[in-house]
Formats: structure tokens, sequence, C-alpha cells
């Protein structure tokens, strides 16, 4: 909690921010985490924020791997993030495509980003402001959720969008400049 008594989160979008981006990841033996994920985690923590991770996951709809496959990684990543001391206060996580979803995978949903349905969970289930909150994407849907959900600051960080992003955020090279970020602003 900040002074005012609200909660702040830090939203993670998973692949290219959390582990290096490889395509529809679902093996354990094939994460690499960003170098710095850990620290900013660590320096979130102390800072009184929450912390989420906000994750489409096409590769469900797509029939590439199913959610309990996605559960039972996400599993072996929390206890990854509790070895170095943090953790993942929820994981919210998109399973739907509105044209290469199969089945019943195959729609649109409030929860896929652009769309701020996972981060306006994380304000409902957590008291969140999201005035008050940070994301960090590697995508412009990312971006468009943040600035549409009004959190305080978004980063784009990487070289995974080759497009440019339309909306408000920051280019960052490296998550320590997003953990200098937090530090500066308490």
């Amino acid at each position: 909690m900040n002074e005012d008594g609200m909660e702040r989160g830090l939203f993670l979008d998973r692949d290219g921010v959390i582990n290096e981006e490889v395509g529809f990841l679902i093996r354990s033996q094939d994460v690499r985490f960003v170098p710095g994920i850990f620290s900013l985690c660590r320096t979130a923590r102390t800072l009184g924020y929450r912390i989420f991770v906000v994750t489409n996951q096409s590769g469900i709809a797509r029939g590439y791997y199913t959610e309990e496959e996605f559960w039972t990684l996400m599993g072996w990543m929390q206890t990854e993030f509790a070895r170095e001391g943090v953790g993942f206060d929820a994981v919210y996580h998109c399973p739907f495509h509105p044209e290469h979803g199969v089945g019943v995978y195959r729609q649109e949903h409030e929860d896929r980003k652009p769309s701020p349905g996972m981060l306006r969970r994380g304000e409902r289930e957590f008291g969140v402001s999201l005035a008050q909150s940070v994301l960090v994407g590697d995508r412009c849907t990312d971006i468009a959720a943040a600035n549409t959900a009004g959190l305080q600051q978004a980063f784009l960080i990487g070289e995974t969008e080759t497009k440019p992003c339309d909306g408000e955020f920051l280019r960052v090279t490296a998550l320590d400049q997003v953990e200098r970020w937090l530090i500066e602003r308490g």
C-alpha cells in the first residue's frame, strides 16, 4: 500500500517480459528468465506493489497446449520466483482468440489484450488502484490495455514489437530501467 492507503499493482506480461520470447512456451526447460525480472519484482514488493501476471495465451486457443499444461508451467515459475524471495499475487490469462481459436476458445473476450479485462480483475479482486499501477509489456496490445485501464505508467520493453505503438508509454531496453523508475517514485 502507498501512503494513501491504496494498493498498487505491477502488471507483467509473461512472454518477453518475465521470460524470453520463444513462441508458445509450455516446457519449463525452455524458460529463460529475462535479466532483472527477480530484482524488479523484489523492489516492487518492497515498495508495496502487488504483482500480477497478465498474459494472452493463444496457444491454448489454438490447441497447442492445454490450460492444465499452462497452469503446470505457471506453478513451476511461481516456485522459481519463491526461490528468489518473491511471488505473484495472481496470474491472469486469456486462453481465447477470436480468429485462431478452436472450439469454445474461438471467441473475443474482455480479458484478451488489448482489452483491459485482466487489469480490471486485479482492481476488483485485490483493491488495486489502476491509476497508481504500472504495466510492463512487450507488445502494443499491452500498452493499449494499460492506457484503456488508466494505469499510471506503461512500459514497452524489448524488440518484440516491430511496428510503432499508439498511446502513452515509456520505451525501455532493460528491466532495471523500470526498477529505477519505481524507486524514484517510492
